[in-house]
């Protein structure tokens, strides 16, 4: 089983527009040019993410990206399944046909694997993994704004 990199950039791309969307909204060329990930691709990956309602899109000059809910509030299971990426170790999707159109000996082991996995994305919100990010930084502070319920990271220098 391998996570495509459509779920690793997807996950990577989200971390940088919280660590960023402090400030308004974040272009994808920013995050593009920050995470070597190409710009048609961050499309791709925002244009599912914002469908899912984890970002949202803000037009015109200085418009960009913003999260669209608490940092909390969003999992890292929530983005990768998002962009379409499933997480399943079993050789059948599943379907229980994996050899000859029978079960394999080895499929409770996959399925539960998954299970696993699954329930360990689910606890990893978006807010830890910008904590993880904000200790190597030179001082991030997470706060909520409740006018808008949505987080806002101040970086200072």
């Amino acid at each position: 089983m391998r996570l495509t990199t459509k779920g690793r950039f997807a996950v990577t791309a989200m971390i940088d527009l919280a660590l960023h969307n402090g400030h308004g909204p974040v272009a994808l060329a920013s995050i593009s040019e920050r995470q070597k990930i190409s710009l048609s691709y961050l499309e791709q990956l925002f244009g599912k993410l914002r469908r899912r309602t984890l970002v949202e899109s803000v037009r015109g000059p200085g418009g960009g990206y913003l999260v669209a809910r608490p940092l909390g509030e969003i999992t890292v299971a929530q983005i990768i399944q998002a962009v379409d990426e499933p997480i399943d170790a079993t050789q059948c999707g599943g379907l229980e046909n994996c050899q000859d159109d029978q079960r394999c000996m080895t499929h409770e082991l996959w399925t539960n694997l998954n299970r696993r996995i699954q329930d360990y994305l689910a606890e990893v919100t978006l807010e830890n993994l910008v904590a993880q990010q904000s200790g190597r930084l030179p001082s991030a502070n997470v706060v909520h704004d409740h006018r808008r319920g949505r987080e806002k990271i101040s970086v200072a220098a």
